[in-house]
């Protein structure tokens, strides 16, 4: 499906001839004639309340077509947003005096590596070199 380029008239019709629903049938709902009802398979867009009686005819949310668009096709919006002032110290010491001290015990024993540290437990390279500095014995 193209949702880029959304033609709903041919996507209404699409979803006429999947559902099996007989031309009579939509002309009663809509209470208009044939002619009407082709011109609408036409229409590369329509008003919402004509699409909304098309969705509850067909059972099918054609809208979710256009949320789709939005979410593919939008502009990225900066979410980021500035703070004024003071900033504010969000930083934690996530990791416990004990495990920093076995880490750096790790290494000073030879048993692992700097290297093999970083990896094996998903420290970053200068979170470790700064516990090195701070904590060594």
């Amino acid at each position: 499906m193209n949702f880029k380029n959304i033609h709903i008239g041919s996507l209404i019709y699409q979803r006429v001839q999947d559902s099996g629903i007989e031309s009579h049938e939509i002309c009663n709902f809509f209470k208009c004639e044939n002619e009407e009802i082709q011109k609408t398979y036409q229409c590369k867009s329509m008003e919402s309340d004509i699409l909304l009686k098309w969705s509850e005819l067909l059972k099918y949310d054609f809208f979710r077509i256009y949320t789709q668009h939005m979410v593919l096709y939008s502009p990225k919006q900066n979410l980021k947003k500035e703070v004024k002032g003071k900033s504010l110290n969000l930083r934690k010491n996530f990791y416990p005096l004990e495990i920093i001290s076995f880490m750096i015990e790790l290494i000073e024993t030879g048993e692992k590596t700097k290297k093999e540290v970083i990896t094996d437990y998903r420290i970053s390279k200068t979170t470790l070199y700064k516990w090195l500095v701070k904590y060594k014995k």
